[in-house]
């Protein structure tokens, strides 16, 4: 069999209202072999996909995919079928799926429902091939498979921030399509659609981004409106880092002047060596690094919509609490 297309229709589109995955397959040689020419088929394939019991199929019930594998059905339609199922072995809720047969003998489109559409083109991938060894009487170990799909599926999760408004647009009805590998995301369709990149959404000035993205710059604003902020400022070099350490006095925290998710940030420096290994590590990040006195207390992050405060959240550092004793639970 050949894969001739694969791909994800992300919207409402010409054979669902929902994101498909569309397969343009050639089963070749196949198409004269249907499944109940081949021996032992249904029993192999139940043998290595017992949970396909519960796919209805025509027959509408229970087992019924399994009377059509016995009557005999082609190679695209159970394709369909076991892409939908690893899937659902990794705990995707999905089940619309549809084989149509096309002008040219032996190719089909195949349409298939996915959560995740990195795992659901790579589980189409992978149905092909299950089916391909299963005409040949060979059989499959799934378990490796699935642990394939599980893994790429927690490579590709949104942000924790990301997925907090995802899954608030879900509960309010509202369909979500994520447009990149990243936390590009719609949320809605057509003329009230609205798109977001993590928790910057399409209306946000590029003026308040760029300055949000810049600390010192941020802390000037925040100063000179009445906010306390702590003493430091961005340096370029070491030596500065270190001056600026003794002046404002120790402990002292340092960041790169442009950066997220916590990275080159290093925090409760004591001494100059710990000041030098933590310059280096926010150098990583940006050629500026900013020196600031250490300020004890909680960490809060906060968020505003449409200029109005909607919630607040404790971050805590992940910690251990140990008996002295046990080295283990």
């Amino acid at each position: 069999m050949k894969i001739n297309e694969l791909r994800a229709l992300r919207g409402p589109n010409y054979y669902s209202n929902s994101p498909v995955i569309l397969m343009e397959l050639d089963i070749g040689e196949l198409e004269e072999r249907p499944s109940d020419l081949v021996p032992d088929f249904r029993k192999n394939l139940e043998t290595i996909l017992p949970t396909l019991y519960e796919h209805n199929c025509s027959p509408g019930k229970p087992g019924g995919f399994f009377e059509r594998v016995d009557r005999g059905t082609w190679a695209g339609h159970i394709v369909e079928h076991i892409a939908i199922e690893l899937q659902c072995l990794i705990g995707h809720k999905v089940s619309f799926g549809k084989a149509f047969s096309l002008d040219e003998k032996g190719v089909y489109n195949i349409v298939y429902r996915y959560q995740n559409e990195e795992v659901g083109i790579r589980a189409g991938e992978m149905a092909v091939e299950i089916v391909e060894k299963l005409f040949e009487n060979e059989m499959t170990d799934i378990e490796p498979l699935l642990k394939e799909l599980q893994s790429i599926y927690e490579s590709t999760l949104l942000g924790p921030s990301t997925k907090s408004i995802v899954d608030e647009a879900a509960r309010r009805g509202i369909s979500h399509i994520r447009l990149n590998e990243d936390s590009y995301v719609q949320l809605g369709q057509g003329k009230y659609q609205r798109k977001i990149q993590a928790t910057v959404v399409d209306s946000t000035s590029s003026l308040g981004v760029e300055i949000a993205g810049n600390k010192e710059r941020t802390k000037e604003i925040l100063g000179e409106n009445g906010i306390p902020v702590p003493q430091g400022k961005a340096v370029e070099s070491l030596d500065e880092a270190a001056e600026l350490a003794e002046e404002i006095g120790y402990p002292v925290v340092t960041k790169p002047l442009r950066g997220n998710h916590g990275r080159g940030v290093t925090t409760n420096i004591t001494t100059p060596d710990e000041l030098k290994h933590a310059y280096d590590l926010a150098r990583k990040i940006d050629s500026y690094v900013v020196v600031e006195k250490y300020l004890v207390g909680y960490d809060f992050r906060m968020m505003v919509i449409d200029g109005k405060f909607q919630a607040a959240a404790l971050r805590e550092p992940a910690f251990v609490i140990g008996n002295g004793k046990s080295s283990s639970l």
